[in-house]
């Protein structure tokens, strides 16, 4: 029996993946998107989502993740919750394994949504009390500590660049890092010192988040004296930096410093016929909004690149789509 080859198979599923499998299973491709056994991605841990248009209500992240995923489902994407572990990039069709397979799943074009992880400093009440309090992101999180006083962790630009945006809404920041000396950039540290909303406590690592359902305070240690104290905090931000999920395809594609996969032509990734959405190759921005925003990118070019080499069998002639009829099905 043959072996069926996919359009588009699309590898993992937060707001890019699902969104590149939306539009590429609209476009009459035959669409297959690997979840991964932790499907939905980051937003899986995160409580309200406000900032995301079309939910003037807010939304729940595991919710807002069920739509994606019923909407992308209802042109006809095919859904497997496996993990792939492993690639074959060097020839098309493209192989990949999933785990516990044999046979590989056969891909025209790859679009690459598995995003990237905030670093987490590894404390068990770190993990009980994520997305009630504890965040990776002050841009998504900041509004709802209003009035309040929270706690940042790092010592390098995203760790100034958080406690400024927290600053705008929080009483209090204390910016809490491991050194006396930063990594961050010269202008971005004097702008924090300059702000008189935060408050820097160095040489000092967070020993415990302390609360039951929600944040509460932190206990940390000076790592020169010993000495351990509590400070009262609504909300707990690590910024220590990000890892891409991208270790699967190191040694064929090329990447950034950090593991993140470059674009080299519009979504495009070194290889051709690979493409890539989201924070996989986003050091920048890392919301919800333009990770689907990339992944709407990625499955137009994916479209697209198969169309001009005459592979696209399911997908209607570009001609027909008209601005009338891009409205009429918005």
């Amino acid at each position: 029996m043959a072996q069926r080859t996919y359009d588009v198979v699309i590898i993992g599923s937060g707001p890019a993946g699902y969104t590149a499998a939306l539009y590429a299973a609209r476009a009459s491709l035959k669409v297959l998107v690997f979840q991964g056994f932790e499907s939905g991605g980051q937003l899986m841990l995160t409580s309200d989502v406000e900032n995301y248009p079309g939910y003037r209500e807010g939304v729940m992240g595991p919710e807002m993740m069920d739509d994606f995923e019923a909407q992308a489902a209802r042109f006809g994407a095919e859904m497997r919750p496996e993990n792939i572990e492993r690639v074959d990039l060097s020839e098309r069709p493209f192989e990949l394994w999933a785990e516990d397979e044999d046979e590989p799943t056969l891909a025209k074009t790859v679009v690459i949504a598995t995003g990237a992880k905030a670093k987490w400093l590894g404390l068990e009440s770190e993990q009980q009390l994520m997305g009630k309090g504890v965040s990776g992101c002050a841009t998504c999180d900041a509004f709802f500590y209003r009035g309040k006083k929270v706690a940042v962790v790092g010592g390098g630009d995203t760790a100034m660049e958080e406690a400024g945006v927290l600053a705008k809404f929080a009483d209090e920041v204390f910016l809490i890092h491991r050194r006396d000396e930063f990594r961050a950039s010269k202008i971005m540290l004097e702008r924090a010192r300059k702000n008189p909303k935060i408050t820097f406590i160095t040489d000092t690592v967070v020993e415990e988040i302390l609360g039951r359902d929600a944040v509460e305070g932190v206990c940390i240690r000076n790592t020169k004296t010993g000495e351990e104290r509590t400070i009262e905090v609504s909300g707990f931000f690590t910024a220590i930096g990000h890892t891409p999920a991208t270790s699967l395809f190191e040694g064929q594609l090329e990447m950034k410093e950090g593991g993140y996969v470059i674009q080299k032509e519009n979504t495009m990734t070194s290889v051709p016929g690979v493409f890539a959405a989201g924070d996989v190759s986003d050091t920048r921005y890392r919301q919800a909004v333009t990770a689907a925003g990339d992944g709407c990118r990625a499955a137009i070019d994916s479209e697209r690149w198969l169309e001009e080499r005459g592979e696209a069998e399911g997908a209607e002639d570009p001609a027909v789509w008209t601005a009338e009829k891009d409205v009429a099905n918005f």
